[in-house]
């Protein structure tokens, strides 16, 4: 039973991390209300979340989770936007610690600003657990994923190394973690919705 299990959870493992591999580089995603990054230790994500700014793909950009110590002139220094569209369309969320907490600060914003579809950025291997967190958060909202890819761990090469590989399986029992909270919060009384709400599709 034991070796069951075990082989399941690795042959699950190279699927998620093949995944991970084959997601980037992402195809051109289709405009949305907004875009949200969510923030980590590599700027390509930060530089990625402007460019489809730049480009058209949202009226705004949250970058979530920032630093409590970053500045807004840091964070423009880092992605080098102009002044104009940085001062009116980039936002930043310093509350989420976590991807539970980008969740959160997402809906919110999102809330904040009538917006019901967004483009996610954030790391290839990091995009499953991110898009169950903020599908959770926010059920009503359309959520485009759109992952880059990273430097460590590699995506196509996370066996490699061992930091790498340590990575991968890390965030592959996170995924888990929130696949088994998510089926059993699914398993109890769906609420009645309520006449006039909009009700997801």
């Amino acid at each position: 039973m034991l070796f069951l299990a075990v082989t399941i959870w690795g042959v699950g493992l190279l699927a998620f991390a093949d995944r991970a591999a084959r997601s980037t580089p992402a195809k051109d995603p289709p405009p949305a209300d907004a875009i949200v990054v969510l923030t980590g230790a590599s700027t390509l994500r930060l530089e990625t979340g402007i460019h489809l700014l730049e480009d058209g793909k949202g009226a705004r950009v949250l970058l979530s989770g920032v630093n409590l110590e970053a500045t807004r002139a840091d964070i423009q220094g880092v992605t080098k936007t102009g002044h104009r569209l940085y001062d009116c369309c980039v936002d930043l969320g310093f509350s989420a610690t976590d991807t539970v907490g980008n969740g959160r600060e997402t809906a919110a914003w999102a809330d904040q600003h009538g917006y019901m579809s967004l483009i996610v950025v954030t790391a290839a291997y990091h995009m499953p657990r991110a898009m169950l967190e903020l599908r959770a958060a926010m059920p009503d909202t359309m959520l485009i994923a759109y992952p880059v890819a990273t430097a460590s761990p590699d995506a196509k090469r996370w066996w490699r190394r061992e930091v790498d590989a340590r990575r991968m399986i890390l965030e592959y029992n996170k995924y888990l973690a929130i696949l088994v909270r998510e089926s059993f919060l699914n398993l109890g009384p769906k609420p009645k919705p309520v006449e006039g709400s909009r009700t997801p599709t």
